[in-house]
């Protein structure tokens, strides 16, 4: 099917600071049509202000080097095309050698190390062309042990500079880690670096777990687990992986729930007697009030932003599409109407969107639509793209992709929701069902 590029992908105006008279507009980046020419950038290693520092200013560095070059919106200039060195913070900047190896964009930084293995680091950004820094620099610190988010808040920083747009970068991937066989496969809650770094198990393979999705303030998660033999919601405490089971109701089976915009309600498919059907629950009283009441399955809910709607996947209509409906129940509305089965819809943060996973012709695609069923467009195709969720600033979405055969792998994948920079997510083993945190506190 053919794949429509997004124009005016980004509205990205002008950045944190004015022209300067006599020198060029500030640094920018202006997309317009589906194809961008990624805007150079050069990130020197940070200087050691202490010589304990000097392994971790390198790798913060590197760090924000390749948070930058994975959008896809920027290229790095490589070291060894450098002409300058930085070899202090407060030294004057020689933008004429990095104009010649064509750097528009320039982050410098500096880290120390005290006594007690606390970090300090300072950043800044300079638009190369304009000769001006882009806003005043930042300083934070604490222990070595954080030093990747440290990165990831600088890569966040620049990123929002010169695009006008929130970062993504400080935030984390809940997914279900897969070992074994594809027809014997061990399936376990982890948590891991949006890039895959950082992974830590939360549940252990005894049973098979599916769709964990995060709180508003990432701190829990809900999954379904089939411990007991039947699908039962779970929560879990990120912090000490403590968890409980919710809404234990016998004869039931409860599955694919998905937390409300202010962390209190839960909504989920309550199955009994052959009839699935949605359902919220409220987490302090424990009482449950039921949304749907139709001779159909109602499953995968995701709440709008503020919370008012909610979409849905339902095949009332006799086969597989999507429906809005009010977060209070009442009539629900249909929003998909092309060619195929639509499945597991994703309200975008910004609330202008929804993802979704669609078959058609043997093919599954990960695409989106605005929220009254227009400008549909499909992202990707492959034998088995499904489950998209979506970064914090909802510019970029995270997806499974099986591929085919007894020997298929099932991976974590991100593409833009213009269909470009499509990339695997670089983590040890096989993995499904991602969901984004919101960003760190």
């Amino acid at each position: 099917m053919m794949l429509r590029l997004l124009t005016l992908l980004l509205a990205l105006g002008g950045l944190t600071m004015a022209p300067v008279p006599g020198q060029a507009e500030p640094l920018r980046i202006e997309i317009d049509q589906g194809v961008i020419e990624p805007l150079p950038f050069a990130v020197p290693d940070f200087v050691a202000e202490t010589p304990a520092a000097a392994e971790v200013a390198r790798n913060i560095s590197r760090v924000i080097a390749a948070d930058l070059a994975g959008t896809g919106l920027f290229r790095e200039v490589p070291k060894e095309a450098f002409i300058s060195t930085i070899t202090s913070f407060d030294s004057p900047v020689q933008y004429a050698d990095w104009k010649a190896v064509n750097a528009q964009a320039l982050v410098t930084g500096a880290v120390s190390k005290d006594a007690n293995g606390r970090l300090n680091i300072k950043f800044r950004l300079f638009d190369v062309f304009s000769e001006a820094a882009l806003g005043d620099g930042l300083q934070f610190g604490g222990s070595e042990a954080s030093w990747r988010r440290f990165a990831h808040k600088v890569a966040d920083q620049v990123y929002s500079r010169i695009t006008g747009e929130g970062g993504y970068f400080d935030s984390r991937v809940v997914f279900v880690a897969q070992t074994g066989p594809k027809n014997d496969r061990k399936k376990r809650l982890a948590i891991m670096d949006y890039d895959g770094a950082n992974i830590q198990y939360l549940t252990d393979n005894s049973s098979i777990v599916l769709a964990p999705r995060f709180s508003p303030t990432g701190d829990r998660v809900l999954y379904t687990s089939y411990e007991s033999g039947f699908p039962r919601i779970y929560q879990l405490d990120v912090a000490n992986v403590g968890r409980r089971a919710l809404d234990e109701q016998p004869g039931t089976m409860t599955f694919a729930p998905r937390f409300a915009p202010n962390g209190n309600t839960v909504v989920f498919s309550l199955s009994q007697g052959g009839n699935t059907d949605l359902y919220t629950l409220d987490l302090a009283s424990g009482n449950r009030q039921r949304l749907t009441s139709a001779p159909s399955i109602e499953t995968a809910p995701s709440y709008a932003p503020d919370g008012q709607r909610m979409v849905f996947e339902s095949d009332r209509s006799g086969t597989q599409q999507l429906y809005i409906m009010s977060a209070g129940g009442g009539e629900p509305q249909r929003i998909s109407f092309g060619k195929g089965r639509y499945g597991t819809p994703v309200w975008s943060p910004r609330g202008d969107l929804i993802a979704f996973t669609k078959q058609y012709q043997g093919r599954f695609h990960i695409g989106v639509m605005r929220t009254d069923g227009s400008e549909e467009r499909l992202l990707t195709a492959s034998f088995l793209d499904e489950g998209p969720t979506w970064s914090p600033n909802g510019r970029v979405i995270m997806f499974t992709r099986e591929t085919a055969g007894a020997a298929g792998t099932s991976a974590l994948y991100s593409v833009d929701i213009s269909g470009r920079n499509l990339r695997k997510v670089g983590i040890e083993g096989a993995g499904s069902d991602p969901a984004w945190s919101p960003l760190l506190p």
